[in-house]
């Protein structure tokens, strides 16, 4: 492991500002809407100190803490994709002047990101969307410069929410790589204070600038503590070593007729997934005819359009277009990406309207397949 050093508030408040030196525009947690939202942070007042959410399936609440705990909170709706492949993408734009169509691509945006307050499991996250938008023959550019030069610093996860099994799919609750940075807060006993570590160069060079001092074993020690007692009070827990061929072996279950009554096919559950990618291209013209534009926009596999060919949409049932998600995500996933699609956030359960949770359905299906396997 790393070696850990101390930050105290204002060291953090140094972090913000050497950053900021650098040219980065920082985006982390922030309250709005009655939300923890990722938005522009400047100084540790942006944060939401002294609040958590409470999550269950579809159900999430603001609420006060007792103390004044800056990462007090889990995972609202927002993601980091949000940021880096964006909910619309101008891909280009066309214009009729006189006898000549003059086409633009649209140049990629390097908004020098620093994304702060990064968790565990998204930090897995990015790196699935890493492989499936970098990894691959085809590369996405606008995501791709995006990517570039990212900084981030991690938190690791003192709570575990209502919703969350990173655990049992080994994607948290303490980050292991991906990160320039990882804290550790620590509240409630003595000064508030923040174990830090240096996960790249990068972030060796910027470690070196803060007002750090070396940290007490006593502080690592209850620093271990934390995460292992967030480990053990997870809200949820799925079974994921036997999870692909579990459903691919159950594609007839009866189970999917019981989701699908339930489901409202609105597609939040893609919508707040931190790691689904799937979109959809639109043109558009003005009103004068002499200038169109075509546009990516985030899609989602539960609606009619997005599987539509010609006579026809492929999953025109709501059960169909259920089991394809949820089959995709931790199924046939693996089979393109050599990963599982989901880390564990629990965001499709908590904001999914009728609460569907994706762990018991796992549940649901386990329980019966030896008797209504396909």
């Amino acid at each position: 492991m790393p070696e850990q050093q101390s930050l105290t508030l204002s060291g953090l408040q140094a972090l913000l500002d050497a950053l900021q030196a650098r040219g980065y525009r920082i985006i982390g947690p922030t309250l709005r809407d009655q939300a923890v939202i990722y938005d522009d942070v400047q100084s540790l007042t942006d944060l939401p100190v002294g609040w958590t959410d409470v999550q269950e399936a579809g159900h999430y609440r603001l609420a006060k803490r007792n103390d004044n705990a800056l990462f007090g909170y889990v995972v609202g709706p927002y993601t980091w994709k949000r940021y880096l492949h964006t909910p619309l993408q101008r891909l280009w734009h066309a214009r009729h002047e006189r006898d000549d169509i003059i086409v633009t691509t649209e140049p990629p945006e390097t908004p020098h990101l620093a994304l702060f307050g990064v968790r565990s499991c998204e930090l897995h996250a990015i790196a699935i969307q890493d492989r499936v938008l970098l990894g691959n023959h085809y590369r996405d550019v606008h995501y791709a410069a995006r990517r570039q030069d990212n900084f981030i610093v991690a938190v690791n996860c003192a709570e575990a929410g209502g919703t969350c099994f990173c655990a049992s799919m080994s994607t948290g609750p303490r980050a292991e790589s991906g990160f320039d940075l990882a804290l550790t807060e620590i509240i409630g006993t003595g000064e508030h204070r923040f174990l830090i570590e240096a996960g790249t160069p990068e972030g060796v060079e910027v470690l070196s600038e803060l007002p750090a001092r070396q940290a007490s074993e006593e502080d690592i020690a209850r620093a271990d503590a934390i995460l292992a007692s967030t480990a053990e009070s997870m809200g949820r827990e799925m079974q994921a070593d036997d999870v692909r061929e579990l459903l691919l072996s159950n594609l007839e279950h009866p189970r999917w007729d019981d989701v699908a009554a339930r489901c409202l096919t609105c597609g939040n559950c893609t919508l707040v997934c931190p790691t689904c990618f799937c979109t959809s291209e639109e043109d558009s013209s003005d009103l004068t005819g002499t200038e169109t534009a075509r546009t990516r926009r985030w899609d989602s596999c539960f609606t009619m359009d997005f599987s539509y060919l010609h006579g026809g949409s492929v999953r025109a049932s709501r059960r169909a277009r259920y089991r394809q998600w949820m089959t995709h995500k931790l199924a046939t996933w693996h089979d393109q990406f050599g990963t599982s699609g989901c880390v564990g956030c629990g965001r499709c359960i908590t904001w999914c309207p009728v609460g569907i949770d994706i762990t018991e359905e796992v549940n649901a299906i386990r329980g019966t397949s030896q008797e209504t396997g396909s």
